[in-house]
């Protein structure tokens, strides 16, 4: 990919299909260059006898029409294509050539394709008509067709490298951006899992210290306190650890299907709630990559049925096909809510995205007067498939 996105960027720039503009650096330079020559120029046009002063006026003035480049290299362009005409009418054709050479490497640095070309084309005819055309002036012309070359070639040279310093700052940026991006992932990540291991605990534990007072269930109530506190700190290392390894190149999962259909039938009916469990969720046509999810559905559900769920049954029933399994987690509502137990709809969240991630549907809602959890998960594998895929190892 890197190779890809390289070589295509090379060949956006040999297109040259954008004009460029003159970095702090390079203007002084330039002006610098410019206000030396014309330095010279007077120089020689007041201390030099028998100098041609109309053809010193003539490339003191066509120097500065360099500085136009700062601004305009399609109108300094032209102002040096119309400079060169009017030179036939003094005799200053050399030294207008000679400067449109020094432009060479300020209209290859500066162009666009379209204006490199154009300008190449008036060089050379330039050069052959003060080559070959009904001139006096002895001159090679060759000189200023190597000139030319060089000058250009030192403009293109500073396009490349400019264009690969900007190319270079846009991959670091991206590639930052992607850092900052694959943090709040990583952040994401782990919040999602205390979310989903330590939460359920948690409610455990508030539900619990609500029933203390009750002198039949303390007993029952403080064991199961210790036993939460002590699964969310086993999950917390858990998390913690998986976070110092890396979780995302590591994938690991866990949540084991039985297992926690066995823990939230024990923790409902410990706060009492009977609990009815239909199906075997051993079946070995549910694939681990659908344990996994099924698993953080059932302890999910039943966190939510321990905050908010009304006197009653609870119904869990698994149906297992060739092609799906359905999870369908059934409790009653309740017309006072337990206080002291606050929602943000996260849990709801999480479970639906983890379905969805596993090309499965979700549905939670109210259902003549119970609240119905309902996760369906495809699980048809061809033969060949040894693993999940990646979006239902997604975590």
């Amino acid at each position: 990919m890197a190779l890809d996105r390289s070589t295509r960027g090379a060949s956006d720039i040999l297109r040259l299909g954008r004009s460029e503009r003159l970095s702090t650096i390079e203007r002084v330079v330039v002006i610098a260059i410019i206000g030396g020559i014309i330095a010279l120029d007077l120089f020689s046009l007041i201390f030099t006898p028998g100098v041609d002063i109309v053809r010193s006026v003539v490339s003191i003035l066509t120097t500065a029409l360099l500085t136009l480049f700062l601004w305009s290299p399609l109108v300094a362009t032209c102002a040096l294509g119309a400079a060169f005409a009017l030179s036939f009418l003094v005799g200053a054709e050399a030294q207008v050539l000679t400067t449109a050479a020094v432009a060479a490497a300020l209209v290859m640095r500066l162009g666009r394709t379209p204006l490199i070309l154009s300008y190449t084309a008036g060089f050379l005819v330039a050069a052959a008509i003060l080559a070959y055309g009904p001139t006096n002036v002895p001159v090679n012309v060759g000189i200023y067709l190597i000139f030319a070359t060089v000058a250009g070639g030192v403009g293109f040279a500073l396009r490349m490298a400019f264009a690969r310093g900007r190319r270079l700052e846009q991959q670091l940026a991206a590639s930052a951006e992607q850092e900052r991006q694959a943090v709040l992932a990583e952040r994401r990540w782990i919040a999602g899992e205390l979310h989903d291991s330590i939460a359920h605990h948690l409610t455990i534990v508030s539900l619990h210290v609500q029933m203390l007072d009750d002198e039949r269930a303390r007993q029952d109530s403080q064991e199961a306190i210790r036993v939460a506190a002590r699964k969310a700190m086993t999950d917390l290392r858990f998390v913690i650890d998986l976070a110092d390894d890396g979780p995302r190149a590591s994938e690991v999962q866990t949540g084991d299907f039985a297992a926690a259909l066995t823990e939230a039938r024990e923790e409902l009916e410990a706060a009492g709630h009977p609990v009815i469990l239909d199906g075997d969720p051993g079946d070995d046509r549910i694939p681990r990559s659908a344990e996994i999810i099924l698993a953080r559905v059932a302890r999910e559900s039943s966190t939510n049925i321990l905050k908010y769920a009304g006197a009653g049954s609870v119904d869990m029933r698994l149906a297992v096909t060739d092609e799906t399994a359905e999870l369908t987690i059934n409790s009653p509502l309740s017309s006072a809510p337990r206080h002291g137990l606050s929602s943000s709809r996260t849990g709801l969240e999480r479970m639906a995205e983890r379905v969805l991630d596993g090309s499965g549907d979700f549905h939670a809602g109210e259902v003549d007067g119970r609240w119905v959890v309902a996760a369906r998960l495809p699980i048809a594998r061809r033969a060949d498939e040894q693993t999940p895929p990646e979006s239902v190892r997604k975590s």
